[in-house]
This record gives structure tokens, C-alpha cells and sequence, in this order.
């Protein structure tokens, strides 16, 4: 469907049926002569001062058709007299602009599986493609992924497999830590909230229970995607042997220095005249890299991080790295299990979630022959809120994170949602306000895509409004890194946790 912004506003917010005498729509209205448009029917509008968002949108109706309503009767012009081959050929050029505003390290589709599907929506094979899509999605759906963790006992394994599952040691589920902690057999970590993602605690190599030549198979290599091998002081003979080994299986391996915090506070106190954070952080990875060259380990990366502070040191460029050296399609599960602790993660995060929109809402529309238009039912609204729902909790603005942020900041629950928008999505008050962002927020989506959109309501639902709820999340998340949100009066709330 070729479209402009008051088209695919109206295909998903306007009601078109101009056979109703209360539709702002008809001729005696915005002066347009219409035909009835089968698929949307009209609802009542709402009196109470609290509506869903669906009711909000109903609301809103005569807002938008007021001031969309001649490019809307256009496009749906257009959405019946155009060939659906055209409409897909059209529809694979859109694509392959939308996707060029991602890096390519971060893309959770191949370019051998990407470059297939425009190919398809090119030649206007919709079948193809959506074929060529569902496959794609379901492997990035069902993908499993799996971290080996290995190192000498004390070498900080539990707390980096705590850190990288985005929990505190004392929470239920935690890998224990304490110095007595040794590792005797491999032990799996689920992630708390993704089910496909484990993080594997495996013994330290060399020990009587697992030589050098056996360790590899004893540990079930093959189950992993990368190795981290880790150590709190100098990387070992043995940790050097291992990464050899690792390299001519064809796994990826990592050299991870641990309590890196320590080392400086040590640092510091000892030379407080001459000590420089870059010097001894650029020391400390110089002559880590320096061992390993002696032991003639090749194309050696190595991170110094801290657990505690997963924001700083190598920590985030640890994440990086890992990332863009997964196959495109563990990438998206892999952002999905990391903590968003730096505005840089939540925009990765918020970038695989909107390609997985983007691909899913493809999807829709190649799949689609006959244009589907009309209003929203309430399977659509109990759609929204499950995916409300799953985006505030892959930020960690979940219900039950909130409470936690709430304790640590020293304000009520109630306080810390009050100054958060994403908790009030799908129960707004101000509908005048609210219709008036969705609007402007149509406009934006369109204009990074371009241009017009394709094939009408079933692109705009899944495409628009999920955008609309994840840039609302993600600007939370971030809103809550820079922690102004209490600035003004943090400290006047009396009794937390009221």
C-alpha cells in the first residue's frame, strides 16, 4: 500500500466506515465525498476519565480523521486498486532502507538470510519471503545459547556468572561465592529470565580430576558457544594450553581479568603520588597480552573487569565483542540476557527488539493478501499488553525489579512508577495529550522508515505500536541510569517504602 503518514494513522486508529452518520469522516464533516470501506465499525466513545488504550484510541478517532482523513481515503484508494506483486516489490526496497539504520555487528539476521528475503519481496515472491522470514524468526526464537566459564578456583567464575545473568550474589538462584567455593563438576546457570540461556560453571583445567589432554571432552565442549577463560591474577601455563586447545576445535575463547577494582584500590594506596587509572589499567592488559604472546597464543582478547561495577572497565566492551562474534541469529537472545546498565546497552538492546519488530511486522504484511483493516479487538489489546509486559521486563522495569529500585533509591514503589511513563501505558489519564504523542510518534516511525509503509493495518499494528511502547521503555531505562529522576526531592520522602 503506497501510504503517507495520515494513510497508515488511519488504517489503524481512524474509523473508515463513512456509512455511519457519527463519523467525522463523511462528506458533511471534512467535505470529502467517501464510499463505505467494509472491516471497521464504529464504537461508542468513553466517558470515564481513566481509559485503556484501546478505548484511548476509539477516543481519538475523530481527532485523527479530522485532520488525516483525505491522504487516509487516498491510500485506501490505493490498497485496493494496487497488485499485491507490486505492493511486495515495494515493499523489499523499504526494507533494505529501514535496515541500513542498524550496524551490521549488530544485525540478528544473516546477510545471506537477508539478502534472500529482499531478493523474494524484490521479485514480489511474498510467499517466499514469508517463508524465508518465519524460518528466520523461529531460529532466533528457539535459539539456544550457552557460555562456558572457566578458571582456577577464587579467580572470581561465580561472581562473573552472577554479573553477566544481571543478579546479586544473594539473590535465590545466585552462583555461590566465598573463597572455599571450588568447582568440582560443570554446573549449569539459567538465565533468571530467558530459559535458553545458560552459563556453565566448568572445573579449572589441569587438576587431578581434569588433565589438559581429557579436560575438553570432560566438559562437553561442543554444548558451548565461546569460552571465558578467567583468572584474578596472571593468566596461568594452563589457561594458555586450554585457549590453544579451544582454538583448533574452531570455538571462540575470551581472556577475562577479574577484580580489577581491587587491584587498583591496591594500586592507589600504594603509590597515591603516582598513581594514574589509565597507566595501570593499560599496565595490567599489556602484560597480560604479553604472557600470552610468550606462550604463543595468537589473536589473544583480553577484558579486565570488575562484577561489581558491570558499567565500567571492559565490562561493556567485553559485551561488544561477544556479541558481534556471534552468528547473527544467537545475537538478539544474547542482548535479551544482558543487564541494561549503560545507555549504550539499552540502545543495543532497544535496536535488536526493533529489527525483531521490523522482520515480524514484514512478515505480516508479505504473508497478507487481502488488506486487513479495522479496529482493534481484544485479542490486539491483550496483545499490547503482553508485549508492554515482556519489554519493561527485558529492562528491567518489571514489576518485581521495580520494587528492588525503589528500595535502593529510598522512594515508594508508588513514587518511583509516578515518575516512569511505561508503567501507565495501557492506563493513560490525559487522552487528549496521549492521542496527540501517538500522532506525532506516527510521524517520526515513518520518517526514519522513509516513506510510506506497506500492505495497510497488520504492518502498522505490529510495526507502530510496538516501536511507540519500546521507545517509551527504553527512555525509562535510561531515565533511570542517569538518576534525575528524584533529583528535586529524593531526599524529602519520609518512611520509604510506603
Amino acid at each position: 500500500m503506497r501510504s503517507d503518514v495520515g494513510g497508515e494513522v488511519g488504517t489503524v486508529f481512524l474509523c473508515a466506515c463513512h456509512s455511519s452518520p457519527a463519523c467525522p469522516a463523511r462528506e458533511d464533516r471534512c467535505g470529502q465525498k467517501v464510499s463505505p470501506v467494509p472491516g471497521l465499525h464504529h464504537t461508542s466513545t468513553f466517558s470515564s476519565s481513566r481509559r485503556t488504550v484501546g478505548e484511548q484510541f476509539y477516543h481519538q478517532k475523530s481527532v485523527f480523521c479530522k485532520e488525516l482523513c483525505p491522504p487516509l481515503l487516498t491510500a485506501m484508494g490505493q490498497l485496493w486498486s494496487t497488485s499485491s506483486d507490486t505492493e511486495k516489490c515495494a515493499l523489499g526496497s523499504i526494507n533494505e532502507k529501514y535496515l541500513k539504520n542498524f550496524k551490521m555487528e549488530s544485525k540478528i539476521l544473516s546477510e545471506q538470510t537477508q539478502a534472500l528475503i529482499e531478493f523474494h519481496l524484490k521479485r514480489g515472491d511474498a510467499q517466499k519471503a514469508a517463508s524465508a522470514i518465519s524460518d528466520a524468526l523461529k531460529d532466533i526464537e528457539n535459539a539456544p545459547l550457552s557460555i562456558a566459564v572457566t578458571g582456577e578456583s577464587g579467580a572470581g567464575k561465580s561472581s562473573l556468572i552472577n554479573a553477566l545473568r544481571g543478579m546479586d550474589h544473594e539473590e535465590e538462584g545466585a552462583a555461590p561465592t566465598g573463597p572455599t567455593e571450588t568447582t568440582k563438576f560443570r554446573t549449569e546457570y539459567k538465565h533468571p529470565t530467558l530459559r535458553n540461556v545458560s552459563i556453565w560453571d566448568l572445573p579449572g583445567v589441569g587438576t587431578t580430576n581434569f588433565p589438559l589432554n581429557t579436560y575438553l571432552r570432560e566438559v562437553k565442549f561442543a554444548e558451548y558457544d565461546f569460552f571465558l577463560i578467567v583468572s584474578a591474577t596472571r593468566f596461568k601455563d594452563n589457561d594458555a594450553k586450554l585457549a590453544k586447545a579451544i582454538a583448533q576445535i574452531n570455538k571462540k575463547f575470551y581472556f577475562v581479568r577479574t577484580k580489577i577494582d581491587n587491584e587498583l584500590n591496591s594500586e592507589q594506596k600504594t603509590k597515591p603520588k603516582t598513581f594514574k587509572k589509565e597507566n595501570v589499567l593499560k599496565n595490567m592488559k599489556d602484560e597480560c597480552l604479553t604472557q600470552l604472546q610468550v606462550a604463543k597464543v595468537t589473536a589473544a582478547q583480553v577484558f579486565l573487569v570488575s562484577s561489581l561495577d558491570r558499567a565500567d572497565y571492559d565490562f561493556p566492551e567485553m559485551e561488544n565483542t561477544l556479541l558481534r562474534d556471534l552468528p547473527a541469529h544467537k545475537r538478539h537472545i544474547f542482548m535479551m540476557s544482558l543487564p541494561s546498565v549503560t545507555e549504550a546497552a539499552v540502545d543495543q538492546k532497544r535496536d535488536s527488539l526493533k529489527q525483531k519488530i521490523w522482520w515480524e511486522a514484514v512478515w505480516a504484511a508479505a504473508s497478507a493478501t487481502i488488506p486487513l483493516v479495522g479496529l482493534f479487538s481484544d485479542g490486539d489489546i491483550e496483545k499490547l499488553q503482553d508485549t508492554l509486559a515482556l519489554y519493561r521486563s527485558s529492562f528491567g522495569l518489571d514489576d518485581a525489579s521495580l520494587e528492588k529500585i525503589a528500595k535502593d533509591l529510598h522512594v515508594s514503589v508508588e513514587r518511583l512508577k509516578a515518575n516512569l511513563q511505561s508503567p501507565h501505558l495501557m492506563l493513560a489519564e490525559n487522552n487528549e495529550s496521549f492521542g496527540e504523542k501517538m500522532k506525532q510518534y506516527m510521524e517520526k516511525a515513518l520518517s526514519l522508515v522513509g516513506g510510506p509503509l506497506a500492505t495497510g493495518v497488520t504492518f502498522t499494528k505490529t510495526f507502530y505500536l510496538q516501536n511507540y511502547f519500546l521507545e517509551i521503555v527504553a527512555s525509562d531505562a535510561k531515565a533511570l541510569l542517569k538518576g534525575d529522576l528524584f533529583s528535586a526531592s529524593v531526599g524529602s520522602e519520609e518512611g520509604c517504602g510506603k
